[in-house]
């Protein structure tokens, strides 16, 4: 039985699915396409509620060795441009798309795998790493609304996934936890982001931004910040108390529920199309990641 610890997996599942449906609203329907704000506010609030967290005690963050905080700085700058892409790509793409193409990432881990570092792949995962990318490049064939802009920022977005995978694989220094690394991501990236708002543009075209005062966008950035915030917390928790077989199980539950929610809500061809691709490529996966 792989779908262990109820609480935790439900949490999580509950948070994927308000996170994503959260800043789609934010990025799509309200059009706030200023990625160096959105993210840096994102990565701010999960910044401080960390912050708070490890300060009350309710978290465990140890940051004791400049020389390995310094080491995983390389890290963090992936982790910008993963969020920056990420927000870039979902504005414009419907989210089984950006989905699929998020997960095809595994490609470029699994290949690193076999031919950088030689491991053994058993054929089961070697077929299912390239179902997900057959899934992939399949896409503008059925997308009728095909967003080359959006599409070149997923393709951004899924190269800085695997590089930051690879780069978790040959990081040498293990005394960072998942919460001291993502604590330093937090940090980093809201220096980063802040400091290229303005040249970016970012900085005064939101001042022009129809809603920028209605309570709607309001809320709705404060909730995708401390749904962010969770989702990491989950799904940092999840990991640790399970194996990767029940983690993968979690995983593809989350995002086979977030796909079937956008099939039934928006009606639309190309997401059906997309969902199913996505959940068929998520199950090989899965199967092939159980022990």
């Amino acid at each position: 039985m792989y779908l262990k610890r109820p609480a935790g997996g439900l949490a999580f599942c509950l948070f994927y699915l308000a996170s994503f449906f959260t800043n789609k609203y934010v990025l799509s329907v309200l059009k706030f396409t200023y990625p160096t704000l959105f993210q840096g506010w994102q990565t701010l609030v999960g910044g401080l509620l960390l912050h708070v967290s490890w300060k009350l005690g309710w978290v465990e963050i140890s940051l004791c060795s400049r020389s390995e905080i310094l080491s995983w700085l390389p890290a963090s700058v992936i982790f910008v441009g993963i969020i920056y892409a990420g927000s870039r790509a979902l504005s414009r793409l419907p989210i089984p798309v950006f989905l699929t193409i998020h997960n095809a990432a595994e490609v470029i881990t699994c290949g690193f795998q076999k031919f950088v570092q030689k491991e053994q792949i058993s054929h089961l995962k070697v077929c299912s790493v390239l179902f997900l990318l057959v899934a992939a490049v399949c896409l503008p064939l059925c997308d009728t609304q095909f967003d080359p802009n959006g599409y070149l920022w997923a393709l951004i977005h899924l190269i800085c996934v695997g590089a930051y995978k690879v780069f978790h694989k040959l990081w040498k220094p293990n005394s960072l936890s998942d919460l001291d690394q993502q604590y330093i991501n937090y940090v980093f990236s809201v220096v980063l982001l802040a400091s290229a708002s303005h040249p970016a543009g970012d900085l005064f075209s939101a001042l022009d931004f129809p809603f920028l005062y209605f309570y709607r966008f309001h809320s709705s950035c404060c909730a995708s910040g401390l749904l962010g915030f969770f989702l990491m917390l989950h799904t940092v928790k999840l990991k640790s108390s399970t194996t990767s077989g029940q983690y993968a199980a979690w995983s593809f539950l989350a995002k086979g529920k977030l796909c079937t929610m956008v099939v039934i809500y928006s009606r639309d061809f190309c997401s059906t199309a997309c969902s199913t691709q996505l959940r068929l490529s998520l199950l090989a996966y899965h199967r092939s990641s159980l022990p």
